[in-house]
């Protein structure tokens, strides 16, 4: 592990096997500087153990510089768990889950991500104190983070085009955003509200013909959307599909979407960049939900709290997107080097 090329001078990996439930999963603290590592925990079929380790160990430290950069006293972790094909996802699975969770005293908090609801965590939140985005917790709605992470992520599209081409509204402009799971759908439900022409991809047939229908959006396909015309390209799926095959061929202006490590490497920021593309480093666009989730399990914040922080997203992307302006230098390298300063200062 320590040779993983994704491996960052993390300060915990663990590998937690459940034989009664099946339970096949990999916590990762990458840093606790800043406070506990917070970060969901994803439920997806990998195709190796291999690939679920990178997965954890990406994920985990992209939450250190997205709780860094949001400015919560959290650090960064994250779970995966390999799901079976043969053998779904089930109450003791997530009940199993929650006593591993538990068995790190709080050094890992976890809370709803890709495969995971609202409900699977209050089962996991049965067996561990150390869950977020809760009904319980939460200020408002039922603590399900995804309409707070889509609300960042509007919020930041409307910084980008405002930066990028000089446009103070969305109206009539095409924004195509691939994956309408919670946080996509949540999203083009305020892009649409705008007046933003939307082009839409789910692997769901059925989510794709709903959006068309509610928002009068072109359905297009998950790997095909990334490459159609549009002026914002707003990935909300899964990560890493922005590389030395895939950049060339983008035809939009501006990169700004929730998905998480949407960069394959870390020399595909310069490929963004150096393509005339304005990249919104996806940490700091789509940390509307951590802060939700966070300021809540923290305790003391109010909805109208919650909601001053989450607008405070536009000004961080606008401050990382003038500093590349006036250097040359791609966004998401001066994005990392500011969360790393903040986690060096918090050391």
């Amino acid at each position: 592990m320590y040779d993983h090329p994704s491996f960052d001078k993390h300060e915990r990996v663990v590998f937690a096997h459940d034989a009664a439930s099946g339970l096949r999963a990999i916590v990762a603290v990458h840093s606790t500087a800043r406070g506990p590592g917070a970060g969901g925990c994803r439920f997806w079929h990998y195709d190796s153990t291999n690939a679920a380790l990178a997965d954890a160990l990406r994920l985990s430290r992209g939450m250190s510089y997205k709780n860094a950069m949001a400015g919560l006293p959290l650090g960064g972790g994250k779970a995966v768990v390999m799901l079976d094909p043969e053998r779904p996802k089930t109450p003791a699975m997530l009940e199993a889950f929650g006593r591993y969770v538990e068995s790190l005293q709080g050094e890992y908090i976890t809370a709803e991500d890709v495969g995971a609801s609202v409900a699977d965590m209050e089962i996991v939140a049965g067996q561990t104190r150390y869950v977020s985005g809760l009904p319980r917790t939460a200020v408002s709605s039922d603590g399900n983070p995804s309409p707070k992470t889509a609300l960042g992520v509007y919020l930041g599209i409307k910084a980008a085009v405002k930066f990028k081409l000089n446009k103070d509204q969305l109206r009539d402009l095409t924004v195509a955003v691939q994956g309408l799971g919670g946080v996509g759908y949540e999203l083009c439900k305020l892009l649409a509200a705008d007046g933003a022409k939307l082009r839409v991809a789910d692997v769901r047939e059925a989510v794709t013909q709903k959006a068309a229908a509610q928002f009068d959006a072109v359905v297009s396909t998950p790997d095909q959307i990334l490459f159609e015309r549009a002026d914002v390209l707003a990935p909300c799926a899964l990560g890493a599909i922005f590389d030395a095959t895939s950049i060339p061929k983008l035809q939009t202006s501006i990169v700004a979407g929730a998905a998480n490590n949407q960069l394959a490497t870390a020399q595909d920021g310069a490929r963004l960049h150096a393509a005339g593309v304005l990249y919104a480093p996806d940490y700091v666009i789509n940390a509307g939900g951590i802060i939700s989730c966070g300021r809540e399990y923290l305790g003391g914040a109010t909805a109208a709290s919650i909601d001053a922080e989450i607008h405070r997203i536009p000004a961080r992307l606008t401050e990382i997107f003038a500093r590349s302006g006036a250097t040359g230098r791609p966004t998401s390298e001066l994005a990392d080097e500011m969360a790393r300063q903040l986690l060096a200062e918090a050391r």
